[in-house]
C-alpha cells in the first residue's frame, strides 16, 4: 500500500481514505475506513473514462452484479455510486494475500488446504448462479485467503447467463490459461455460462495443487490453443481429487459438474474455517492486518469554500436551513428536459469544488423475478430522483443510490438488508414489490433503526417485527383492501343498483375484505344491493360461478380477488355469456397478463390503484418528459407505474434528511424517520403523510382510477372525480 498523494481527496461519499492499494489508467483503488469503522477497498473511477457510456455502462453493470452476491465467501459490496461524475464501489477490505501471490511465495499448497479452497468457492459460484450470474473470471488474482476462508472478488465482467455482451464484437472474455474452451472460441454469450466457471474453477484448483497452470505458460494465443483443442497437464494433481479436477476440464461444457455438485464432492463449505491456511500464511495475514489497524489518519485535505459577502460559509449556510425547497409537484424545472447527462463533465456541482457530505438512500427491489418491472421501475424513478437532487447547485449535501436485487425472494431481501444496514452514510431504504420482501427487509432493518419507505408492497401492522409500534415503517400507498372504493364511488354517481361479486378464494383474505365491503355498504344504498359468488382456490370454474351471478339480474360486477390469470377466465366467461354491464376491480388485477389473456373481454373494466400516469397530469408533465429522455423511451411511451411514486418518496427522504442535518442530528436513520413522521411532502402523484394510513380522508385521496380503453390502461384521475365522468 502507498500513502495517499496531494491531489488525492480526503473522503469519498463518507468513506475516510488512509491510503492507495493500487492504481491503473482506469482509476484508483484505495483503502477507506467508513463512518462506523469498517475497512473497505474503494475503486474511484476517473471521471475521463466515467463519460464514456460504454464504460460507464460496464461499471453500473460490476456493481449491479456484486450487488446481488451477498454469500459468505465474496466480498461483500458496502456502497457504491455509478452515476457519480467519478463512479466509485466500495467493497469489504480482506488483508489476506492473492491465492496467485500465496502460490508464488508459497509454492504449492497442500491438499485439505486446496479443499476447503475449492468448497468455499464452489459455494460462492453456486450463490452466483442461483443469482443468475456468471462470473466468468475465476483465477488465482481473484481469490484472496482470508484466516477463515478465501474470498472471490473482481465481477467487473460478470453478467446475466445469456445477456448482451457489452464488450467489442470477438472480444475474448475472462484470463487466458484459466478461461473455459468457449469463452476462448469467443462464443456467443448465450454459450458462456455457468458451466464456464467451473471449468475456471478446475484450474484454479489444479494450480492450487502445483504451482502450475493446467494449460501452461507463453504466448496468449498458444495458450487459448491448448486451452480449446489439448488436454490439460495434471501429472502432479494427488489421485484422490484428480477425477474431479479432470471432470470440471472437460473441454464440453455439458460434461461438467455443477457448482453445487463440485461443492458436494469437496466436502462442507460451511464447516469450521479455522486452521485451513499450511504454516507460514496465517502470519503473513496477521502482519498485514496489524499494519493496517496500525495505519496513521491522514491529515484531511483542505478544501476552501467560497465566503459570501456576509461573511457566512455557503455551506454552513444551505445546512442551517436556507436551502429548504426540493423540486415538487411543480418544482421540476427545465433542468429536467435539458440537463447535462450524468458523468459528462458539467453536471452536478456546486460549483465552488468543495466535496459536500453524502448520504445514500438504499432499495430493496425485485429486478430479477416475478414483479421486476414493478422493481426496475422503482430503481429508474430512484434514479432520476438523486441525479435530480444531486444536479441542485444549492443543495447541501449528495446522495447517493445503492440498488440490491432481492428476486422477489424473502431470504435475498434480508441479505440485501443486512448488506444496507452495514453503511455508514445509509439514511433510508425503500422498494420491496412484495409483501414477503416487505416484511423480511423491514425486520431486519427493525434492530438498526433505520427507516423503511415501501412503496409497491404492503404489509399490515402486525405482520412486522415490533408489530408495526417501531414508528420507522412507511407506506408511501394506499392500501389495496380500499381500493374496491373507486368502482364502488363510479356505480353510486351512475346509479347502479346491483352488483354481483365474483368472490375468488384463491385471493385470501384480500377477496374476503373486498367481498365483505361491498356486501355491507353496497352502492346505491338504501335501495341498492349486493349477492356474492364464490369461486374456490382450487376450481377455475368461473362459467358456473358468472352463470349464478348473472341470474341475480346485475347490471354491474365486481371481481374480488388478485390474480391476472383468474380474472381474465372471469372477464372472458361474462363475455360468453352476454354479460353488458360495468365491470370493476383492483390494481392487483392491472398486469400485462390480464390485458393479453382476456384480450377484448377485459375492454371498459374499471380499476381502483395506488399508483398514476404522470403524463395525464399537469404537474407531471416535466416529469415525464424527462423519465423519457433519462431512458431513452419513444415520446408517448407511458411512465412505468410506481415511478411517479418512487421519484416522489425519494424527495420526501431528501427532505427529512435536510431537516435532520439542520438539527445536527447526531444519528442519521433515526433523525430522517423523524423527519418523515413530522412532515408530509406535496409530490407529482399525491401528498405523502406519515399517517396516510391511520386517516382515511388522505388515504383516499391516494387512490386513483384507470380504465381499459382500446385495449390500454388509461388513467382517468383521482377516484373522486374521475367516477363522476361517463
Amino acid at each position: 500500500m502507498q500513502p495517499l498523494r496531494k491531489a488525492d481527496p480526503s473522503t469519498i461519499a463518507g468513506y475516510r481514505l488512509l491510503g492507495r492499494l493500487g492504481a491503473g489508467g482506469m482509476g484508483v483503488v484505495y483503502l477507506a475506513r467508513s463512518t462506523g469503522g469498517a475497512l473497505a477497498a474503494l475503486k474511484l473511477i476517473r471521471a475521463e473514462h466515467a463519460a464514456d457510456p460504454g464504460f460507464r455502462e460496464r461499471f453500473r453493470r460490476e456493481a449491479r452484479a456484486a450487488e446481488r452476491i451477498t454469500g459468505r465467501w465474496v466480498v461483500r459490496v458496502l456502497g457504491a455510486d455509478p452515476e457519480a461524475r467519478e463512479p466509485w464501489l466500495a467493497t469489504e477490505y480482506v488483508p489476506g494475500p492473492s491465492l496467485a501471490e500465496a502460490v508464488g511465495l508459497h509454492g504449492a499448497l497442500p491438499e485439505t488446504t486446496v479443499r476447503a479452497l475449492g468448497a468455499r468457492l464452489a459455494d460462492a459460484l453456486t450463490d452466483m448462479h442461483e443469482a443468475g450470474l456468471v462470473h466468468r473470471d475465476v483465477k488465482p488474482g481473484n481469490v484472496l485467503l482470508a484466516l477463515d476462508g478465501p474470498r472471490l472478488i473482481d465481477f467487473g465482467i460478470a453478467r446475466t447467463a445469456g445477456a448482451t455482451a457489452l464488450t467489442a464484437t470477438d472480444a475474448m472474455i475472462g484470463t487466458p490459461g484459466f478461461l473455459a474452451p468457449e469463452q476462448a472460441r469467443v462464443a456467443g454469450s448465450g454459450e458462456v455460462g455457468p458451466a464456464a466457471d467451473v471449468f475456471s474453477l478446475g484450474c484454479v484448483l489444479a494450480y492450487a495443487l502445483t504451482g502450475e497452470r493446467p494449460f501452461g505458460t507463453g504466448a496468449v494465443a498458444a495458450v487459448v490453443y491448448r486451452t480449446v483443442h489439448e488436454e490439460p497437464d495434471l501429472a502432479e494433481v494427488p489421485d484422490t481429487i484428480l477425477p474431479l479436477v479432470t471432470a470440471c476440464l472437460a473441454k464440453d461444457p455439458a460434461d461438467r459438474p455443477t457448482a453445487a455438485e463440485v461443492r458436494e464432492a469437496l466436502g462442507r463449505a460451511d464447516g469450521p474455517a479455522g486452521d485451513w491456511l499450511p504454516d507460514g500464511l496465517p502470519a503473513l495475514i496477521g502482519r498485514r492486518s496489524s499494519r493496517v489497524l496500525d495505519l496513521p489518519v491522514p491529515d484531511p485535505t483542505v478544501l476552501v469554500d467560497d465566503e459570501p459577502p456576509q461573511g457566512t460559509s455557503r455551506r454552513r449556510f444551505l445546512i442551517g436551513g436556507a436551502a429548504v425547497a426540493v423540486a415538487g409537484a411543480g418544482g421540476l424545472t427545465a433542468y429536467l428536459l435539458s440537463r447535462t447527462p450524468p458523468g459528462s463533465a458539467g453536471g452536478g456541482g456546486t460549483g465552488t469544488g468543495a466535496r459536500l457530505a453524502a448520504y445514500t438512500i438504499g432499495v430493496v427491489t425485485d429486478l430479477s423475478g416475478a414483479t421486476k418491472a414493478d422493481g426496475r421501475a422503482q430503481e429508474r424513478g430512484a434514479r432520476l430522483a438523486v441525479e435530480t437532487l444531486n444536479a441542485r447547485a444549492d443543495r447541501p449535501f449528495d446522495l447517493a443510490l445503492k440498488v440490491l436485487d432481492d428476486g422477489g425472494d424473502p431470504k435475498r431481501a434480508k441479505a440485501a438488508a443486512r448488506t444496507l444496514a452495514g453503511l455508514g452514510n445509509l439514511a433510508a431504504v425503500l422498494g420491496p414489490t412484495v409483501t414477503g420482501t416487505d416484511i423480511a427487509t423491514h425486520d431486519e432493518l427493525f434492530a438498526h433503526k433505520v427507516p423503511l419507505v415501501s412503496v409497491v408492497a404492503s404489509t399490515l401492522a402486525s405482520d412486522l417485527a415490533g408489530q408495526g409500534n417501531d414508528q420507522a415503517y412507511f407506506e408511501a400507498r394506499a392500501s389495496p383492501d380500499i381500493m374496491v372504493v373507486a368502482f364502488a364511488r363510479w356505480l353510486n354517481e351512475h346509479d347502479r343498483r346491483r352488483t354481483a361479486v365474483i368472490e375468488d378464494r384463491a385471493g385470501g383474505r384480500a377477496s374476503w375484505f373486498a367481498a365483505r365491503l361491498l356486501r355491507e355498504y353496497p352502492p346505491s344504498s338504501p335501495s341498492g344491493g349486493v349477492t356474492s359468488h364464490p369461486v374456490e382456490a382450487g376450481s377455475e370454474d368461473f362459467e358456473s360461478a358468472v352463470r349464478q351471478a348473472l341470474a341475480t339480474g346485475p347490471d354491474s360486477l365486481y371481481y374480488a380477488g388478485t390474480s391476472p390469470r383468474r380474472a381474465a377466465l372471469c372477464a372472458k366467461a361474462l363475455v360468453r355469456q352476454g354479460f353488458k354491464g360495468a365491470c370493476g376491480t383492483g390494481e392487483q388485477v392491472l398486469q400485462p397478463e390480464f390485458l393479453s389473456l382476456a384480450g377484448p373481454a377485459a375492454e371498459g373494466w374499471y380499476f381502483g390503484t395506488s399508483y398514476v400516469d404522470p403524463g395525464r397530469m399537469p404537474a407531471g408533465k416535466q416529469f415525464t418528459a424527462a423519465y423519457r429522455e433519462r431512458w431513452k423511451l419513444p415520446a408517448t411511451a407511458p411512465v412505468e407505474r410506481y415511478a411517479t411514486e418512487t421519484y416522489d418518496t425519494v424527495h420526501w427522504i431528501a427532505q427529512a434528511l435536510r431537516t435532520a442535518l439542520a438539527n445536527k442530528a447526531e444519528y442519521v436513520a433515526p433523525a430522517v424517520t423523524s423527519g418523515l413522521r413530522q412532515a408530509p411532502y406535496e409530490g407529482i402523484a399525491k401528498a405523502y403523510r406519515p399517517d396516510l394510513r391511520n386517516s382515511k380522508d388522505a388515504e383516499l385521496k391516494a387512490v386513483f382510477f384507470w380504465q381499459v380503453r382500446g385495449g390500454v390502461p388509461t388513467y382517468l384521475g383521482p377516484f373522486a372525480t374521475a367516477a363522476k365522468e361517463d
